[in-house]
């Protein structure tokens, strides 16, 4: 089993990095392997409502967000962290996660994420750490992704990855994630060898407010 960790972070080895390096290590000591993919410094745009994926199965801008889908096809379980910029998750990984998530699973392309556990994970110098944990999870529960807690909200807190290092609470949170994700992927591959089958879908029906 492997869980993709994606850094949403223009630094590469900052203080959201060193949290998911946390759960990363304890995922593997748990024997599941982690690889923590980070989408880069330059900025990441969001979904323009081209319907260009519609068409093609993947995003119509074809840059790091295409570049992760494979390897989001390969992986049981992820976590995605983001640092905190104005009281809201880091706008690059947000807008990486926007066009991840709509093009998913469009023109007949495989869903990638549906069922799969996900996390969320925040870092801050200080506050709003609540407020971008809040936006990384409304992603899961709109794409049926079992969502995994910690002990805590899943926070670290730091300017750099060094002050991250003396938040010794917050790498606690990191390593009961790391755990708890390990716990759900188990508990799901059990549920597959006992012939448990996925939930049943109805085509449904979409109703807009306005007529």
């Amino acid at each position: 089993m492997k869980v993709m960790l994606v850094n949403g972070s223009p630094h590469k080895a900052g203080s959201t990095n060193r949290a998911l390096e946390e759960v990363a290590r304890t995922l593997e000591a748990e024997g599941i392997e982690a690889e923590i993919f980070w989408i880069g410094a330059r900025p990441v745009g969001g979904c323009v409502a081209c319907g260009g994926c519609a068409k093609l199965g993947r995003c119509a801008f074809d840059d790091v967000v295409n570049e992760f889908r494979p390897k989001a096809a390969e992986a049981d379980g992820f976590v995605f962290g983001a640092p905190v910029h104005y009281a809201h998750a880091a706008a690059s990984l947000l807008g990486f996660m926007d066009r991840l998530f709509y093009s998913n699973g469009r023109a007949g392309a495989p869903n990638v994420l549906v069922y799969k556990p996900a996390a969320a994970v925040a870092s801050a110098r200080r506050g709003g750490t609540t407020s971008a944990f809040d936006d990384i999870n409304k992603f899961f529960t709109i794409a049926q992704m079992p969502v995994v807690s910690s002990r805590y909200w899943n926070n670290v807190h730091g300017n750099v990855a060094e002050e991250t290092e003396q938040d010794a609470e917050g790498l606690w949170t990191m390593r009961q994630l790391g755990r708890n994700m390990a716990w759900m992927l188990r508990c799901l591959e059990a549920g597959r060898a006992a012939g448990v089958p996925l939930p049943k879908q109805e085509a449904g029906q979409t109703t807009n407010f306005i007529r």
